[in-house]
């Protein structure tokens, strides 16, 4: 990694998800806000970029026990991303919900977060749900189309939607929102830090929200650093011909 200063956040964890680990550890966003250079991600979050940068420079040449996503086919990924991540996001949120609203009813009269902690999750689910549809159903199949127009040597697919920018956009914005909602919930509960004599319920609750971010920037940093840009750029040259 040369110049570590200037590349950006989202760039080097394309290049090696350990990154992600580094950048969560100093609480640097990776996925929505990943589009920075290190060195202002560092003034924004008041992090010592030589301390960043020597974690960094120890995971380069980690051998990662992750998938090297930027090298799959983006017709794949987005089978993975819905495999995975939006199965994930489905099969959580009914559960959280369920934690959120039973803390709230036994401890929300002593820790009152709990009630708008509740209050963002129900928002986070209702987007997250309305989101992934339309990824489902409108952008991923059009990611297909324009993989099988490149493989077959056709014509660029006709949209409804003009360029895929717009839809990408969207997603984008969307994002930005749910992050925005997890950050919140983040803040209103120190980092998922149950209080002292917490009861299961309570510990699992915010073990699970603290999963549930991780997965999601996991999740966003996919689409955002890695497929959303190849999809655009193969649009490009699907236009070209």
């Amino acid at each position: 990694m040369n110049s570590l200063e200037t590349r950006t956040v989202a760039e080097l964890v394309t290049e090696n998800i350990k990154t992600a680990h580094v950048f969560k550890k100093y609480g640097i966003d990776f996925c929505c806000g990943g589009g920075i250079t290190v060195k202002k991600a560092c003034e924004k979050e008041g992090v010592n970029l030589k301390d960043l940068e020597n974690d960094l420079l120890h995971v380069e040449n980690a051998v990662t026990g992750g998938h090297n996503y930027n090298s799959w086919p983006i017709d794949f990924l987005t089978d993975h991303i819905i495999n995975i991540h939006h199965a994930y996001v489905a099969e959580s949120i009914p559960l959280l919900l369920q934690y959120g609203e039973k803390v709230k009813r036994v401890h929300g009269h002593h820790y009152h977060e709990l009630h708008e902690i509740q209050d963002l999750l129900i928002e986070v689910a209702g987007e997250l749900s309305a989101h992934m549809k339309k990824e489902e159903l409108i952008l991923f199949p059009f990611v297909k189309k324009l993989v099988k127009a490149k493989n077959e040597g056709s014509e660029l697919p006709e949209t409804h939607f003009g360029t895929v920018d717009n839809p990408i956009k969207m997603m984008e914005a969307e994002h930005e929102e749910a992050g925005e909602l997890l950050r919140r919930i983040s803040k209103l509960s120190s980092q998922y830090t149950p209080p002292a004599g917490a009861c299961n319920t309570y510990r699992a609750f915010y073990a699970k929200l603290d999963e549930f971010e991780q997965d999601l920037h996991q999740h966003i940093h996919l689409e955002n650093n890695i497929l959303f840009p190849k999809t655009l750029k193969l649009e490009k040259e699907l236009r070209q011909q």
